[in-house]
């Protein structure tokens, strides 16, 4: 009787054993997360921010897988496979590589955007409103915001007629930005160069290029191949070297030394994009979560940088920044 009571309770504590370290890891929700930057920038610190939030402890409550391609844009598509084969419960998708090869390689699980332009026109969702499929979130940069972006460096330089627009042509979200600068530039009668910046050292010859054709001003359109903060000082040289202003797309490039930038609130984005993710696991189907729009715009302008390139920012557009760096 002794053995078998002995037995019973040895089977127990085996089976509970079993069942807790079930519970600690593969019970335990995963998110896979898919960027083609370097690492944990202030976007992804949102993130974690909004999971909290939400009650969500990384390690404790949910686990994350993260992945950064380092600006390699080739390594997006395994990314996408591994996670498939770690079965997560939802994807964030940190971009427009990011989401395209997410999509790609599942149409299952659930995918939440945290960056992108017009996921409509870049065939991601059937609609804002009603997405469709298995990708929703958080829209980051609106149709119109190109067109701003050009305004506002008009009013900071009057006057000028060349401007040299900076874009990486692999990103297929920069076809509907350049579309729409172009656009405003009609309308603003400005003249508009397009040139292609696919890494970082094609920076020197794209600014020759852009003093060469007479350019009095940058609009650089190609974020993600600033990977690294290294990316980022380097571009910041070169603008105060050529004494060229730069309209940035990501005020990060402006906190590294560039002039100016006006975007939507990125972190704030991806903080609203744990909103997704925690509805996502409590059953919610992307298919009929709406897509979200940004509703709020930063200007921010750096004036060390206006020194040192010989400009001087109107009253007017240092009244409308949301943050100046002296």
């Amino acid at each position: 009787m002794n053995t078998k009571i002995a037995f019973l309770v040895f089977a127990f504590v085996v089976f509970l054993s079993a069942h807790v370290a079930d519970a600690q890891t593969g019970k335990l929700p995963r998110i896979g997360y898919i960027s083609l930057r370097s690492g944990i920038e202030p976007r992804e610190e949102q993130f974690q921010r909004g999971l909290r939030e939400l009650g969500y402890n990384e390690g404790q409550n949910i686990l994350i897988e993260w992945r950064f391609a380092a600006n390699k844009e080739d390594r997006l598509p395994e990314f996408a496979a591994e996670m498939v084969r770690l079965e997560v419960d939802v994807i964030v998708a940190a971009g427009t590589q990011a989401i395209r090869a997410a999509k790609q390689e599942t149409t299952t699980i659930p995918i939440v955007i945290g960056q992108v332009g017009d996921p409509v026109q870049l065939g991601f969702v059937a609609s804002l409103a009603k997405p469709g499929g298995n990708i929703t979130g958080t829209t980051t940069t609106p149709v119109d915001l190109p067109g701003k972006r050009l305004e506002m460096l008009k009013e900071a330089i009057p006057g000028i007629s060349r401007v040299a627009f900076l874009q990486d042509s692999r990103n297929p979200g920069n076809t509907i930005t350049l579309r729409e600068t172009e656009a405003a530039a009609r309308t603003l009668g400005v003249q508009l160069q397009n040139l292609d910046v696919q890494r970082p050292d094609d920076l020197d010859n794209a600014f020759q290029t852009a003093l060469n054709w007479g350019a009095q001003a940058v609009i650089e359109s190609a974020t993600g191949i600033f990977a690294s903060n290294q990316d980022r000082d380097r571009i910041a040289k070169i603008e105060v070297k050529t004494r060229l202003p730069v309209m940035h797309s990501d005020p990060a490039l402006v906190l590294a030394g560039g002039l100016m930038s006006y975007s939507t609130d990125v972190p704030e984005q991806f903080r609203r994009a744990a909103t997704y993710v925690d509805k996502i696991l409590k059953g919610a189907k992307p298919a009929d979560m709406p897509v979200e729009q940004p509703t709020k715009y930063e200007l921010v302008v750096n004036l060390k940088t206006a020194e040192q390139i010989g400009m001087k920012i109107p009253q007017s557009v240092l009244n409308r920044a949301d943050k100046v760096i002296k």
